[in-house]
């Protein structure tokens, strides 16, 4: 009997241990006037502070919001959240709707673009100038991508059950998401051929770059097989300097060590841009990561930190927490962008990463084949014939192997349905099959398609399709309880801001000098 088939008995003789699972979604959308155009207003004080309110912030840019469910024991109370929240929100937005697509809206030029303030505190100057410096980086246009993230944890008496290594519960629970992780990037190439939803974006987008992308028309762009054009090299993508950062999934102390030495390293170009300009900051250091949430992938081991806690710290010294996917692109038919059967197919497919066989990755921890499958399928996963090569360095289709994975999820899905008295997981897998057997059923051909039927350019459709799940959104109101508990958790949140900016005395450089030294190297274990 292999590991996976015992981890597979030993979860079906305790059923009640799936109860457990938590999961929470951050849902990103950009704030647009009545012509789809970037809103250039400031972030709605009706909405709360976006420093101090839990559910309602802001990501990279001022018009950037991102909602955030607590975590939910059932996926049904985690999407009403979720509703409820962009409820809440579109009422209050003053002739603006959340843009309901993942590639941006047309878009101002880049001087145009407000990075996202968060009021004059330390803490909020951190964070605005960590996005000065995103900016001066990367350039405004990728802050104003929006994707959704599934937060997802197992509870803590799953790990000794499938039988993970570990001195200590902190050990096998950080070994379990690193395993979690690693199948994670085996195959994650299939959840951008089953979701991804972005094939097209605006030309504005390019801001009049030389590329590759064919033209719809003359403001629309795409690849014709692409499936996530957000997670290609066109959207979200690591530049030199994070190319030299290869993180290590094998085990955490090499992983933080890896982070934190991007975290202190110096890079050329970034020190020829210093921190100042003109007596303003314009980053908080010159080094490859000015935080280590700089480094872009696709999930992320977490843990939850305090003010002014550096996350590496916090990982090196209680270990890890939970797993954020971060790959995902919003769902333009949903109005919260994901659906049900999404989180319920997430779910299964990171139970099977968690208890699968997860074997070390060869060369140091660099997983180079499973990222360049990836790298390949947001490209052009739709593809006839596309081949992919796969962890026995053997070529196989596409289909094949998705068939494959879906077959070893299966047994999973059965296992979470009958812990929760459900048979959304199996439906949700079995569902899949259809989208492998003809590409054209995939999100990414749907949302082609229905481009090219209305007849409109990208801007144009994505802003039709945003306004009708706006007024879905509005149709289904709060109850007057609901509404007067998110009301009063926004003045709270202008409240709790004011009395942080009142408490704050420490100048901030000094600030910045101190959360640069809470930097702590790995290998010191705090007692």
């Amino acid at each position: 009997m292999t590991t996976s088939q015992h981890r597979q008995t030993a979860l079906q003789q305790n059923p009640d241990i799936l109860r457990g699972i938590l999961r929470g979604i951050e849902k990103e959308g950009l704030r647009v006037d009545a012509q789809g155009r970037l809103a250039r207003t400031p972030h709605p004080p009706a909405i709360g502070s976006a420093l101090t309110n839990e559910h309602i912030t802001t990501d990279y840019a001022e018009s950037l919001l991102e909602l955030i469910t607590r975590p939910h024991a059932r996926v049904q109370d985690l999407l009403q959240e979720l509703r409820d929240i962009h409820t809440f929100v579109a009422g209050k937005l003053d002739q603006e709707i959340i843009w309901n697509q993942s590639m941006p809206a047309t878009l101002p030029d880049e001087k145009d673009i407000a990075i996202a303030w968060y009021g004059t505190s330390n803490t909020g100057m951190l964070k605005h100038v960590y996005r000065r410096g995103l900016a001066e980086r990367y350039g405004k246009t990728m802050q104003c991508i929006a994707g959704v993230h599934y937060n997802f944890s197992l509870p803590d008496a799953i790990w000794p059950l499938l039988g993970v290594p570990g001195d200590t519960l902190q050990d096998q629970r950080s070994n379990g998401y690193l395993a979690l992780i690693r199948n994670f990037t085996r195959y994650s190439w299939l959840l951008m051929y089953l979701f991804g939803a972005s094939p097209t974006l605006a030309s504005s987008f390019l801001h009049g770059r030389p590329s590759t992308l064919e033209q719809l028309d003359e403001d629309t762009l795409t690849m014709p097989w692409a499936t996530s054009l957000r997670m290609s090299d066109l959207g979200y993508h690591n530049k030199e300097a994070q190319a030299e950062l290869q993180l290590c999934y094998n085990d955490l102390d090499t992983f933080v060590m890896r982070m934190y030495h991007a975290a202190i390293t110096p890079w050329p170009d970034y020190e020829k841009l210093g921190t100042h300009r003109d007596g303003q900051w314009i980053q908080l250091n010159t080094h490859i990561l000015q935080i280590e949430n700089e480094y872009y992938s696709s999930i992320r081991p977490k843990r939850t930190t305090a003010r002014c806690e550096r996350p590496a710290t916090a990982l090196a010294q209680r270990g890890v927490e939970y797993i954020e996917v971060r790959c995902l692109d919003i769902d333009p038919e949903s109005p919260v962008g994901i659906s049900e059967q999404t989180c319920y197919f997430l779910d299964t497919f990171l139970l099977y990463c968690a208890a699968h066989e997860s074997p070390f990755f060869p060369d140091g921890g660099y997983c180079q084949d499973s990222k360049s499958n990836f790298a390949t399928v947001v490209r052009e996963g739709r593809r006839p014939g596309l081949t992919l090569l796969n962890q026995d360095k053997q070529v196989v289709s596409l289909q094949d192997w998705g068939r494959d994975v879906l077959e070893a999820l299966l047994p999973y899905a059965v296992l979470l349905d009958q812990a929760l008295n459900t048979q959304a997981h199996t439906q949700a897998v079995q569902a899949q099959s259809s989208k492998l057997d003809d590409p054209e059923q995939t999100p990414s051909a749907q949302a082609l398609a229905r481009l090219r039927t209305s007849g409109l350019s990208f801007h144009d459709y994505g802003l039709r399709r945003s306004q009708e799940q706006h007024a879905a959104l509005l149709a289904q109101p709060l109850t007057p309880a609901q509404q007067h508990d998110y009301e009063q958790q926004a003045a709270e949140s202008l409240l709790e801001q004011a009395r942080i900016e009142a408490r704050d005395e420490e100048p901030f450089e000094a600030y910045v000098d101190r959360y640069e030294r809470n930097l702590i190297p790995p290998e010191v274990k705090l007692s």
